[in-house]
């Protein structure tokens, strides 16, 4: 994927369709100590991408999203940004309209390339406590003399403002020839500015070791490391990238960072914390993903939307858990679509980081104060993420999957699965007959008035497959209900076995009665009822049995009268 692009170019040399890529991509995929680094060299790369004649030695470019958005955004913008429910005095200052507009006072807050008629520079430097900017009451502190300083440049520049950041796409600067790297000539080139210099050329073995760190998280063996020192190849060092890249360490290091990015773990994380056994399919196909350099593309449109695309893989599919991997719910007393809905919330927010770049978290309940996102905005990415048919909350009994779910197979398993629904479908064609002989046979029965064959089970009292029956009659001692279903001699012993004593049988039966006996506190009361003895609730205490702790795709009835 895209570090294993960036790190071919370490030493294939500049090619003009890649740095582009690079530059906006690495910075989801790299490891955190990596982005710091791509940050800085970000802002370089801005800087360099301005008209030389905006920059000279002896005048500081000042830009708007490097210098002046972090100084408004950290003194006004709770009042005087995008936030229209708390904008005060009508001024909007991380726009130019806004800030440039006349206002009801009848001043400009700004006047590009006029710093005495800008009463935003006459606010943050007035020792007047009713007039002072922030004021006293915000607690937010007075803008630094430095900060002051970088206003009115920027004003007598012009106040040129600039979209926000994430919206802006990185541009390739112009390279300057030269011996070295051009990251190298661009990253020199900045700390020359600054009085730095870079760190001298490491040797082989520290290299190999921040290689092999980098690459596959790993340290190299000692084999390794003497290898690369004894190899006086001018091509050792690709030669090593291109060895660490193959490696399945690689994709196991680099999908480490997205597992974070899309909050990846094999537990559900509330409550009791209990394990999500069935994750780690993408796990893999993370890792694999990596290791088979998928294109970026295609990474992200098969997370976002793989189960859309047309056909759609099992393996398209199965990326689309990126969407399901938020924490989940399942105590009692929960309210499911409380929970559904934060589900969705937290899609939103976790593809704003991953892709957009942005926190959206703060839209979720008002317009954005700092960043130009509105409430409006989030609700209408909301409604991308939310046409998933899951539940709220995960089942509490049992292991089962939370819905919607994928079955992954092998080929012996999928041929085992192919051979049996054939069978199945057999069946069911010869139930299908069946019912349809048995059908006949009843209208016959009813319209000659002629007795039913036994054959058919129709006669019994007892329902086939029945497995608990109880009466509320008969209220034992201890206060429960014994179940009246008992089990047969058949189904005690075989033919082998010697008969039971009539003693024992009841024995067997009483026993069979109470372990699947049902309970229910004295609170609800035995009385008369349509037909026998029923029981009276009381809404707040339960009738319990040791049966019927079914799964979501377990088929049962229960009747009660």
């Amino acid at each position: 994927m895209v570090p294993n692009y960036f790190l071919t170019t370490l030493y294939q040399g500049h090619n003009e369709h890649q740095d582009k890529t690079w530059f906006q991509i690495l910075s989801i995929h790299c490891s955190h100590q990596l982005v710091i680094t791509l940050s800085l060299l970000l802002a370089c790369t801005y800087a360099d991408s301005m008209p030389a004649q905006e920059r000279s030695s002896t005048h500081k470019a000042i830009t708007f999203n490097q210098h002046i958005r972090p100084i408004l955004s950290e003194h006004c913008f709770a009042c005087h940004g995008p936030d229209e429910t708390n904008r005060e005095a009508g001024l909007r200052l991380d726009q130019s309209v806004g800030a440039t507009a006349l206002l009801d006072s009848g001043i400009h807050a700004i006047v590009p390339h006029k710093v005495g008629q800008s009463e935003v520079i006459a606010r943050t430097t007035s020792q007047d406590a009713d007039l002072v900017m922030p004021p006293p009451s915000a607690k937010l502190g007075r803008l630094s003399s430095s900060d002051v300083s970088l206003l009115k440049q920027w004003i007598a520049d012009g106040a040129i403002y600039e979209p926000h950041w994430a919206f802006v796409p990185p541009v390739k600067p112009k390279l300057i020839p030269a011996d070295i790297h051009p990251i190298d000539g661009i990253i020199s080139r900045h700390l020359n500015e600054r009085g730095l210099q870079l760190q001298q050329k490491a040797n082989r073995a520290t290299l190999i070791r921040r290689a092999t760190f980098d690459l596959t998280g790993l340290p190299p063996t000692p084999t390794e490391v003497e290898s690369f020192q004894t190899n006086s190849s001018p091509d050792a060092y690709p030669q090593l990238l291109d060895r660490l890249l193959q490696s399945p360490r690689y994709g196991e290091r680099m999908a480490s960072d997205w597992l974070d990015i899309a909050r990846y773990s094999d537990s559900y994380g509330f409550q009791t914390d209990k394990p999500r056994p069935t994750m780690w399919p993408w796990r893999d196909w993370v890792v694999e993903s990596f290791n088979e350099n998928m294109s970026w593309d295609r990474f992200v449109l098969w997370q976002l939307a793989g189960d859309l695309l047309p056909n759609a893989s099992n393996q398209q599919i199965l990326a689309t858990a990126f969407n399901r991997l938020h924490q989940q719910e399942n105590e009692g007393g929960s309210v499911p679509e409380e929970y559904r809905v934060r589900y969705v919330n937290d899609r939103v927010t976790t593809f704003g980081t991953a892709f957009l770049g942005l926190t959206l978290e703060c839209c979720r309940c008002h317009d954005h104060k700092f960043d130009p996102l509105s409430q409006k905005d989030f609700y209408s990415l909301f409604a991308f993420f939310d046409d998933i048919e899951e539940a709220g909350l995960y089942s509490f009994f049992t292991q089962a999957t939370p819905t919607p779910k994928l079955q992954l197979t092998d080929s012996t398993l999928q041929e085992q699965i192919s051979r049996s629904t054939q069978e199945i479908h057999k069946k069911h064609q010869r139930l299908k007959q069946l019912k349809k002989e048995v059908r006949e046979k009843i209208h016959l029965s009813l319209s000659s008035d002629a007795p039913l064959s036994p054959d058919y089970g129709l006669n019994h009292d007892t329902i086939r497959g029945e497995i608990a029956h109880y009466s509320f009659d008969n209220r034992l001692e201890n206060g429960r209900f014994p179940s009246l279903i008992c089990k047969t001699a058949s189904t005690e012993t075989n033919s082998s076995e010697p008969k039971q004593t009539e003693q024992k049988k009841d024995s067997t039966t009483t026993d069979h009665q109470q372990k699947y006996s049902a309970q229910s506190p004295a609170d609800n009361a035995v009385v008369d009822g349509h037909t026998g003895q029923a029981i009276h609730l009381t809404g707040d205490h339960p009738v319990t049995t040791p049966v019927g702790n079914f799964s979501q795709n377990d088929p049962f009835s229960i009747s009660c009268w």
